[in-house]
């Protein structure tokens, strides 16, 4: 009966933090693939901002990372840079990184950036995907296929 209590007496603050631990280093990669790296911290601080002044609607959401992906693009649509920036051109800090793929995805459409970033960078499923984005699994699905096409067309090589 004590630890009932004590579970109904949980601190929003605490399950706040432990949200935030989890959800901000999925929410930074997402978010770095769509809006470049420069702007990413300013996107995700505004989201995590939202997501803890609406902390009761956040809270039970099934993908809250998704829903506050929608947040932080939405922040930034008022500055939206004329192109993204990714991260700077290092071989030192990205040694795995084929030297195409950064210009390659420039190339692509936002939306299949978006997509092919969220599905094979960040490693979120089509269906987070949908929802963060709000359109269709199968346009998500089209969209990762023609981003990948793309990609291998440019890049010149048939693996994945």
């Amino acid at each position: 009966m004590l630890e009932l209590v004590k579970m109904q007496q949980r601190q929003p603050e605490t399950d706040f933090t432990e949200f935030v631990r989890v959800v901000e280093p999925r929410l930074r990669r997402a978010l770095i693939g769509a809006v470049g790296a420069d702007r990413t911290h300013d996107a995700v601080a505004h989201a995590l901002m939202w997501a803890w002044e609406n902390w009761s609607e956040v809270e039970p959401m099934a993908n809250p990372a998704g829903y506050l992906y929608r947040v932080a693009r939405s922040s930034l649509r008022e500055r939206q840079p004329t192109r993204v920036r990714f991260l700077v051109d290092d071989d030192q800090r990205i040694p795995d990184v084929e030297p195409e793929l950064v210009p390659a995805l420039k190339q692509l459409p936002e939306q299949q950036r978006t997509c092919v970033w969220l599905a094979h960078a960040c490693g979120w499923t089509h269906p987070e995907i949908s929802e963060a984005l709000d359109i269709s699994t199968s346009s998500v699905s089209t969209h990762v296929n023609r981003a990948l096409a793309a990609l291998r067309s440019q890049i010149g090589t048939s693996g994945q």
